[in-house]
Order: C-alpha cells, then structure tokens, then sequence
C-alpha cells in the first residue's frame, strides 16, 4: 500500500517534501494562494492543483497525509482543518507560534484520531544521534553546563516580499531559524523551568519586525544550566550551529554549520569512533537551513502509519519546543529600537 499525501504550501521546502513523497508514497495535490505558483508545482508533479485548502480537502477524499508548508503563523489552522477533515497530518517547523494552538492541534489530532507529525529532523544528525545515545546510558554522568551556539548568515533578500521577518506570520528568529535547535535542548537535557533573554535588532531595522540577535541563559528542570547564542548577522555565510555539554565524566561539542560534526570530544574511558557522515544542508540557492533529513521523516511515517511504529517525534514534544521559545521571549528585554 501506497500512501497518498497532499502538500499545503508549495515554497522552497514544499519541493523537499515532493521529492521525498515520490519515494515513500503518491503525491496527489497541492495547494497554494498563490495560483501561479500552486499550478506550476502540480505541473512538475503532474497532481490536481488548489488555491484554497478548503476545497482540497472537500474534493481529495482518498489522500491519507496532509503536509502542512506554510507559513509558521498558518501552521495551526490548517493542522486543524486537515484533521477535522479525516487526515493524518505531518507539520513543518515550527508546529505553530503559540503554545495554545498547539493544544489546539493536539486535540484536534486526539478527537479525530489521527496522527499529528511534528518535523524534528535534526534528531537523525548522525553526531547527535551518537551524544543522545551516551547521555541515555550515562556514559558522561550529570549534566553540568550546555552552550548552544547559532551564528547564521539571512540577509535582506530573504526576507523581501515575503512573510519571513513578521510577527503574525513568522513569529522570531527562533521560530525560523533555531526551532530545531531548541527541540535538541529539549530532547537531550531536558525541560527548561526558567529563561532570561536580551535581544536586538541590529543589522536588520525596518526589515523584520523582531531580534536578529538575542543571548539567553536557562536553567534546566535537571539542575543544569545552558546558554543560547544566536544571530543572523554571521557575514556574508553561515559560521555556525554547535551545541557544547559540559558534564561529570566528559565534555564534547557537536559543531559544523548546522550540528553535522563532532568538533570535541574528551570523555573517562570512552569515545566515539566510525560516526557516519551526515546529508548535505538544505540549500535554497541564496542561503542554507538545516541538515536534510527529511528521508528520515518519511521513513518513521510510514513506519507509524503502516507497521505501528512509534513516532520519533510526537506533537507534544513539538509543542514543548514553542513552549521553550515562548518563555525564552517572554522574559527577554529589546536593547534596541
């Protein structure tokens, strides 16, 4: 059996998605505001073409999966259309803006008993795959101290006409940038109880509506204590996604531009030998995302859906990524206007 998948949002990751679709199961429409774009897209994968999420979803009664690639601030509502309607639904990043939509698509997923797929594919980075696994089995003791660093490089024309940059739509830096970042805090230190957070907007004014830049001190539910650094403002290129755990028995660094290395490792009788290399960055022509794992994604769908595998990430652990983002902004103070 094949599943049958629909695409909401046909921008730059929409095409990612579509080429993963065409090795695990059917695309069979797609659906845009935009009409050109919508009808382009269905004419490279040959699939009916949408300009209103309503009527796809009345008219494609034999799709199984709707993909959800739109905006942030649209992820929710269209999440919950898809599942009212009778659809599992897998979700980009961020699941949504706000904790409360969240809540909101968990419970539309739990009364129409469908799934709600949250996309965390930074988890399968071979490196963090390797920590995640030494951290389980207690192979670095207590967790002492966490850094996290972002430094990448979104110049003006990522953002020109879109709805990249906006409150409503985007939401923050670390919503579109970093969410994947804070879902690996989450997932392998744990919950955050407390945040204090400075941000600026220094290279960005009039451009977008929030921070480029931001630094963050947390502590963690498990006593340890981490920061985050991030910025856009890295020149010209990306320079850098690590994340440094400093702990009883060891201290190792994940590094590269998008957690894709191991930079540091020095660890009480162990180490880690023969990690497989990682895919390739996402890259989008003018600048470029996270490790392409989405294969990974597709491959625990179809294990979910078709074999009764477990998820490797449920949409309350989405949800506990806004939560952190929201609390993060929550506290923070602008240094700039």
């Amino acid at each position: 059996m094949k599943i049958k998948f629909a695409l909401i949002g046909c921008g730059r990751i929409a095409e990612r998605h579509a080429e993963h679709i065409k090795t695990y199961g059917t695309l069979v429409a797609v659906c845009d505001v935009v009409k050109e774009r919508a009808t382009m897209f269905a004419g490279k994968y040959k699939v009916n073409a949408y300009t209103e999420i309503d009527i796809l979803l009345q008219h494609e009664k034999e799709i199984d999966v709707v993909v959800v690639c739109t905006p942030n601030g649209l992820h929710a509502s269209h999440s919950i259309k898809a599942l009212q309607a009778g659809f599992h639904v897998l979700c980009e990043k961020p699941m949504a803006i706000k904790v409360k939509d969240c809540k909101a698509m968990i419970a539309a997923a739990e009364q129409a008993k469908r799934s709600l797929f949250a996309i965390k594919q930074n988890r399968f980075n071979p490196p963090v795959v390797a920590v995640k696994d030494a951290i389980e089995k207690g192979i670095l003791g207590k967790i002492y101290s966490i850094q996290l660093s972002c430094f990448w490089n979104r110049n003006p024309d990522y953002y020109h006409n879109s709805w990249k940059g906006t409150k409503e739509l985007d939401g923050g830096t670390l919503f579109t940038q970093f969410s994947h970042f804070i879902d690996l805090l989450y997932w392998m230190i744990g919950d955050v109880t407390r945040a204090y957070c400075l941000t600026a907007n220094f290279a960005h004014k009039e451009i977008i509506e929030f921070e480029d830049t931001g630094v963050v001190a947390i502590e963690f539910v498990n006593g340890a204590v981490g920061t985050i650094n991030y910025t856009v403002n890295s020149y010209n290129k990306n320079m850098e996604g690590s994340l440094t755990i400093f702990a009883e028995k060891g201290t190792v660094k994940i590094g590269g531009e998008y957690l894709n290395e191991l930079e540091y490792q020095n660890i009480k009788d162990f180490e880690f030998k023969n990690i497989p290399a990682g895919n390739r960055a996402n890259n989008y022509g003018t600048y470029v995302g996270s490790m392409s794992n989405h294969h990974k994604v597709y491959e625990n769908l179809i294990q979910v859906l078709l074999h009764n595998g477990s998820m490797s990430a449920n949409a309350f652990e989405g949800m506990k990524t806004v939560e952190i983002i929201e609390k993060i902004y929550q506290s923070s103070k602008q240094l700039n206007n």
